[in-house]
């Protein structure tokens, strides 16, 4: 039998021939249930000053959020609100306390870098969103919030709505899936983050993205749970980001 993957044998010199099914479980457990090792320990008083600032960055960064979404398209105010906000997860993240990079599973289960797994990771989310937006298409209801979203993309400068989002994405990772996942301690950070990060969208009233935060902040959250960093995270959030910016409005545009 000709090999599928070479050099890739069993313990008897026989080539062994790859299970697409088990190395899709194997990837989804590496990826999302088996958690790196690490020894990120706090002590009280750290632990107690990451959750006062946690709390004063979420309350302030949740308002910020509200305000930037209800400025009309087209108006430069939105860019600078936008920008706000992300300085507003960043600092308060830094203040909080140290946050990590993260580590990940190899295919040799070795440990390196969170890249080719949020790379994977990205790409399913995307293929979801996308697949769900022809239905998206649709429903008026569900449609028009999303229209208005997009339209910041359509009216104003696309390359700079995508370096804002870019930077927002890369702030709200920092501090979701760092200072306010750490906050949390050890019980249940996965879920209570997830819901917070969901929570924070709901003014906006455009249920397609309490959808997408509920969807993006537990895949981030668990890769986050695994990995012990924020690097997988921002990076599965700013591909899903880009995807949205740039493939999206054409997708809708098209299916009318």
């Amino acid at each position: 039998m000709r090999p599928t993957r070479p050099g890739a044998c069993s313990p008897r010199g026989r080539y062994s021939v790859i299970n697409p099914v088990g190395e899709l479980v194997a990837f989804g457990r590496a990826s999302l249930l088996e958690p790196v090792p690490r020894d990120h320990q706090q002590t009280p008083q750290e632990f107690l000053r990451r959750r006062i600032v946690a709390t004063v960055t979420l309350l302030v960064g949740s308002v910020l959020l509200w305000y930037s979404l209800s400025i009309p398209a087209g108006d430069n105010r939105f860019y600078w609100a936008t920008l706000a906000l992300a300085a507003v997860w960043a600092v308060g993240s830094f203040l909080s306390g140290p946050l990590h990079i993260g580590r990940a599973w190899t295919r040799e289960k070795e440990i390196g870098l969170p890249v080719i797994q949020s790379l994977a990771l990205a790409a399913v989310i995307i293929a979801v969103f996308l697949a769900g937006s022809i239905l998206v298409a649709q429903i008026p209801v569900l449609r028009g919030p999303v229209d208005e979203l997009l339209d910041y993309a359509r009216v104003g400068s696309l390359s700079l709505v995508w370096a804002i989002t870019m930077v927002n994405g890369i702030g709200e990772e920092l501090f979701f899936r760092g200072a306010l996942f750490a906050a949390i301690g050890r019980r249940l950070p996965v879920v209570i983050s997830t819901v917070v990060y969901t929570l924070t969208t709901v003014g906006t009233g455009i249920p397609l993205l309490v959808l997408a935060a509920a969807m993006l902040g537990l895949l981030c959250g668990l890769q986050r749970r695994v990995t012990g960093g924020v690097l997988g995270p921002i990076l599965v959030h700013c591909l899903w980001s880009s995807s949205m910016l740039f493939l999206l409005p054409a997708i809708l545009d098209r299916l009318g």
